[in-house]
């Protein structure tokens, strides 16, 4: 520390979206049912993959973690965002910010390394089918979530107690609608070099990491599906990656356009609408794109509407 009083700010006020009523009027309507159907939309999904029989496959073991991360994530912002478009006081605990950030970095860090895994999944999948079970049996699986949530709270870890550290000695509002890392590194009043460094390297490798492991497994896919002589095969064997696809370009594409990009080039007010694309329009798509892209849910869904009908 560099000798400032960082004792200073306990508690940190948000300056929010917009001071527009009209627009206020708007957004939390907007993304008040975006929010709803997020709960509804990911409970549902685990609800449904762990009663349906037709379900318990390793593919959909993944894809019930991705909407708990999703769930999670979504959660730490949307309520508290929500209540602070028409609060007077839109301030958050130093700790409670704290504990925001942690939350929404451990499962958006998680979701990063799921995809990856899930694409994993698939290339096993088409591959070998035969073997599919043998090779990402439940103890495979459970240990590669075990893995992707502890990276996920290590990185969380080291960024919270990393940002929590700085000197918070001049003012206390942050210009955004949550606790995150750019508003924050603008407000303080230490050197941020070793943050950013960390950011770059820490959250860079689960990137990379993220971002390659998609990439080779779907080398290996493309290369499986080639060899299959079926045209119906191939189609088959595409049509069950399509729905991951769509889910990594649009998460890849808006944190790396998020997070790595130098610190001059930041604009608060453009990346609060960013923001809000990425904690609460990705969650409620994600579930969506998965549901209406894939035979096997859409059969369990009417299913259970066929019971809870008789």
């Amino acid at each position: 520390m560099d000798g400032k009083n960082c004792s200073s700010v306990t508690e940190f006020r948000f300056l929010g979206i917009t001071n527009n009523p009209v627009i206020k009027v708007t957004i939390f309507t907007m993304f008040l049912i975006v929010y709803l159907i997020i709960i509804i939309a990911n409970l549902g999904m685990i609800i449904l993959i762990r009663k349906d029989p037709q379900l318990q496959t390793p593919m959909y073991f993944f894809l019930s973690h991705l909407s708990f991360c999703d769930l999670c994530y979504s959660t730490a912002i949307g309520p508290k965002m929500l209540m602070d478009l028409f609060a007077r006081n839109k301030s958050i605990p130093f700790v409670g910010c704290a504990i925001q950030f942690f939350t929404f970095c451990t499962f958006g860090d998680s979701e990063c390394l799921l995809l990856a895994v899930m694409a994993f999944d698939r290339y096993k999948a088409i591959s070998n089918p035969l073997l599919y079970t043998v090779n990402m049996s439940s103890k495979v699986c459970s240990m590669l979530m075990a893995g992707v949530y502890l990276v996920g709270i290590t990185d969380a870890l080291v960024h919270t107690t990393l940002t929590f550290r700085l000197c918070f000695c001049g003012s206390n509002e942050i210009n955004h609608f949550f606790c995150d890392l750019p508003p924050l590194f603008l407000l303080s009043c230490s050197d941020i070099q070793v943050n950013e460094l960390a950011l770059f390297t820490f959250f860079g490798c689960i990137e990379l990491s993220s971002i390659s492991g998609v990439l080779v497994s779907y080398c290996y896919i493309i290369f499986s599906v080639l060899n299959i002589h079926s045209t119906e095969g191939r189609l088959k064997a595409f049509s069950t990656c399509t729905s991951h696809l769509t889910v990594v370009a649009i998460l890849q594409g808006t944190v790396l356009f998020m997070y790595f990009r130098p610190s001059s080039s930041y604009s608060l007010d453009q990346d609060k609408i960013n923001s809000l694309f990425y904690t609460l329009v990705i969650p409620m798509l994600n579930p969506l794109i998965y549901s209406l892209r894939n035979k096997d849910v859409k059969e369990a869904l009417e299913k259970l509407k066929n019971k809870m009908l008789l």
